[in-house]
This record gives C-alpha cells, structure tokens and sequence, in this order.
C-alpha cells in the first residue's frame, strides 16, 4: 500500500515524454518486459497494464478471472528500476463506487506508479456497456468517476480518451476534463465512430494544448495516434505542444522503435528476440493463457529477411511452447546451412 503522497511523475519524468499504450492481450508483464529488454535507457518512460475491469476486481470470483491484467513479475520490475521507467494501472468501467473500491484494492495489493482512467476504448460492445468512450458523452457521471478515482488514490491519476463520439467534440470536452482534479490527459486524435480507421487528427490536439495552457497548466497532454517512430513522436510533440507522445500499434512495426540510434536489425537478433518473447511468456504465464495469443507478435520479429515468410507460416500453425522452439531451431540450422551454401535464399 501507498504511504504519503507519491511523486508525480507526470510534471517530471522526461520531455517529451513517451509512453507505450495499453493493449488488450498485448501489453502484459510478459511483452512490458520484452519492450524494456530492447528500449535505451531514457528513450520509454511510462508503461501501461492492459485496461482492467473495475466490476472485476469488486467481485470476488471476478477478481480472480482479471488479476493477471495487473501483473507484474519480478524481472519486469527491476527493469522498470534500472531504467526509470514507471508504470501505470489502467482501469475501466461505469460505477463511481466500483472504481473507489477497485483503486482501493490495487493499492493495497499491487506496487504501480499511476492510475488511468480509460474513457476512449472504442470498441462497441464496451461502449454500449456505458464505459470508455461512452463516457465523453456523460459529463455528471464522468465527473463522478474521477472524483471517486480520487479519494481513493494518493497516486498520479490520469484520463485517456479521444475527441469525441460521433463527431469531434475538443473544445467541450476538455474544457470539463480540465476541471477535474487530474495530473494528465491522454489525447487520441480520432473520435470513437473511427476506431483505427483515418488519420489521427493532432490538430485537434494541438487545440487541446492551447486550452491546456489558459485552463489548467499543471495538466501534461499526451498525444496520440499514428506515431510509429520516436522522431516522428519528437516532431508532432514540438509541433503542437504536448507534454508527450503515445505510442501503439508502432510497436508492431519496430520492437526496437525506443531504440532509435539501432541500426538494422539483423535475422539473427530478430530469431533471438521472438525466443526470449516465447521464454518470457512461458514463465509467466504457462498454460494459464493461450498460446495463441503468441502469433500475433510472430510477424513483429519474422519478416525483412529471406525465408521470413515461409517461417512466420510455419510458426502460425504451431499450438505450443516446444514445438515452436522447434520450428525455429530447425529453421536456424537450414539458414547455418545455407550460409555455407547448402540452402539457398536463407
């Protein structure tokens, strides 16, 4: 449990700042860990769990089934101390007093840095729940989430979200999110109806900042949306004022993006990268998640080399932890070969 009143990184950790967003089945202990292995120190600054229900962790049986979501092992943490790096507990749901019980819970029980309020999950059955970015349109009872997150946490309490539901909506909703008692907003650029879909609107963001700075200046906005290298998150946070920058789906482009000075990344470091990923999964999660899960990382590590596809194809097909490290030996072995000139294209 937190004793006084804990730091805000959010005024001091880095500028700009760069965070990794959270992901569902993507940003466990498991794929934190394998990010920080390969991120230069200084370069990443804040994690994020994967988003967890705050009507789980009220229930006891519930509890049980979203727990892992706040995991975070023992290796992964002190990566997180060698690095500075902090992390942050990312909570959903549509209950004030949910969300006052479950902060009180993960503070009595887990060791984060943060809480994060997710209010831009777009996704539609989660919307028509009442949660995430159906709460852009639901001022009173946002208001009455935050206020609830508030009392019952001492730590960083942050908000990420978008511009609106159907349609862009910046200058009334920031306007109520910068009255709350909050330390960061974390700004998507497109609105729910979009999904993924479109080009993230960082002119929009870049209004929220000019609002940021007349309305509440002690506020840090994040931006977010399209940004897949750490010179282009330098770029549009020079260009429109944000404290920082979000990273997502570029991390599935580059493992490697909080490394930028990295030159190419070799065959062979991009094998032994998917071998720890496979490593660090296992011990931690053994057959208590999916393997499956795994394949979509598979085609992070395998491709921009000869005979990539053909081993991402094979790899697609395998169902355990042993039967893809032996895909990958057997792969290794014939690419050995053929640099000897026994296989060509490898």
């Amino acid at each position: 449990m937190q004793i006084g009143k804990p730091h805000n990184f959010w005024m001091t950790h880095g500028h700009p700042l760069f965070a990794l967003a959270p992901m569902e089945d993507v940003t466990d202990t498991a794929f934190r860990e394998l990010v920080l292995r390969l991120s230069d120190r200084g370069q990443l600054h804040v994690l994020y769990t994967e988003f967890t229900s705050t009507d789980g962790l009220c229930h006891p049986i519930g509890r049980e089934r979203v727990n892992h979501r706040l995991k975070v092992s023992e290796s992964e943490r002190q990566l997180l101390r060698e690095k500075n790096v902090k992390i942050v507990a990312q909570v959903w749901g549509n209950k004030p007093e949910k969300y006052f019980q479950a902060i009180r819970y993960i503070e009595d029980n887990f060791d984060f840095d943060g809480i994060d309020i997710n209010m831009g999950c777009p996704v539609r059955n989660v919307v028509a729940h009442g949660s995430c970015s159906a709460l852009i349109n639901q001022e009173p009872l946002t208001g009455e989430i935050i206020a609830a997150a508030r009392e019952a946490t001492k730590l960083p309490l942050s908000v990420k979200t978008r511009l609106g539901v159907k349609q862009v909506d910046t200058e009334r909703w920031m306007q109520f999110l910068l009255r709350q008692p909050l330390q960061a907003i974390i700004l998507h650029g497109r609105i729910q109806k979009q999904m993924s879909q479109g080009q993230a609107n960082w002119d929009e963001i870049g209004k929220a900042v000019e609002m940021r700075d007349e309305l509440a200046p002690h506020i840090r906005i994040i931006g977010n949306g399209d940004v897949d290298t750490i010179a282009d998150g330098l770029s549009l946070s020079l260009n429109y004022g944000t404290d920082g920058v979000m990273i997502g789906r570029g991390i599935f482009k580059n493992p490697w993006l909080f490394s930028p000075e990295r030159g190419e990344v070799k065959p062979e470091e991009r094998i032994k990268t998917l071998m720890i990923h496979l490593d660090v999964f296992e011990k931690n999660w053994g057959t208590e998640k999916h393997f499956a899960i795994l394949r979509r990382f598979f085609k992070i590590y395998l491709n921009g080399f000869p005979g990539a596809a053909e081993l991402r194809q094979q790899m697609m097909q395998v169902n355990h932890y042993a039967e893809a490290r032996m895909v990958i030996l057997n792969f290794k072995q014939a690419m050995q070969e053929g640099q000897n000139g026994g296989l060509e294209g490898f």
